[in-house]
């Protein structure tokens, strides 16, 4: 019997490619750094940046100084411009989404949250009004862990007080997390209603999962 519905965000509950992009290049441009010296500093922050190890505003104050372009203003100026995009995902969700969420609440299904986050979108997250659905939220950014390491599923679950075969996870297929959710015991499906509008995703279809072309399918599985 299935109780628990875990989630990834990204790319599942919410896409950044119904908005307006501000990633590494868009924020290039904004300081006035050349893409590929912006990227040289910024990528290789991305664990360290998921894992709670430092903040979004620490690594771009760190590119601005180390280009010899630092300023309060413009650090301030990146930093709202980031966080506004990652709040106007929220208000592109996929038209299905508040309704699944709302029917599994009506079957008693408790709902979870696994995402590999940075501090800016941690914030977001919590002050989304996706959060009061979730019965336990895990995000990297403040448990210092990140899929596909099985402990964050193992500690979603012990939030929900539930085995593995009493859940299903849902999600895009990154960061192997439906590998990792299989191997655990899981039912591991593939939500692919964004992939499949957005060819700008760097996931793909995967073979041997169920795929879930839209959020109220999920309620099929139950």
């Amino acid at each position: 019997m299935i109780k628990a519905v875990i989630f990834d965000m990204f790319e599942t509950l919410i896409t950044h490619y119904r908005s307006p992009l501000y990633f590494g290049t868009q924020m290039a441009e904004d300081a006035g750094i050349r893409r590929e010296d912006f990227q040289a500093l910024w990528e290789p922050t991305e664990s360290d940046r998921s894992i709670g190890k430092v903040t979004f505003e620490e690594v771009i104050a760190m590119i601005l100084r180390e280009n010899h372009c630092y300023s309060k203003e413009l650090l301030g100026e990146i930093t709202r411009k980031r966080i506004e995009t990652k709040r106007e995902c929220f208000r592109h969700l996929h038209r299905e989404i508040l309704p699944m969420l709302s029917s599994l609440k009506e079957k008693g299904v408790l709902i979870g949250l696994i995402s590999n986050c940075f501090s800016e979108e941690a914030a977001v997250i919590r002050e989304s009004e996706l959060f009061p659905y979730f019965d336990a939220c895990c995000l990297s950014y403040e448990l210092g862990i990140q899929k596909p390491d099985e402990r964050i599923f193992d500690r979603c679950m012990e939030k929900l007080s539930v085995k593995p075969e009493e859940c299903l996870y849902v999600g895009d297929g990154g960061s192997l997390e439906l590998e990792t959710a299989e191997k655990l015991g899981m039912t591991a499906l593939q939500a692919v209603w964004y992939l499949k509008e957005n060819p700008m995703n760097p996931s793909k279809r995967k073979q041997g999962f169920v795929q879930l072309e839209s959020p109220l399918e999920i309620l099929i599985n139950i």
